[in-house]
């Protein structure tokens, strides 16, 4: 799906709770999963609400 010319893309659950654990667990810093599986920090914030 594109809106204003940017890709927008779908996320799984599965997918959701896999970032959110490895946040949880201190695995990775918020920062470094975003970088990681190319995810914006807003979105990741929007997951934890």
């Amino acid at each position: 799906m594109y809106r204003n010319d940017k890709v927008i893309r779908r996320s799984s659950e599965p997918f959701k709770l896999k970032i959110l654990a490895e946040l949880t667990t201190g695995k990775h810093t918020k920062s470094e999963l975003c970088k990681l599986y190319s995810i914006a920090p807003t979105t990741v914030n929007e997951w934890i609400k």
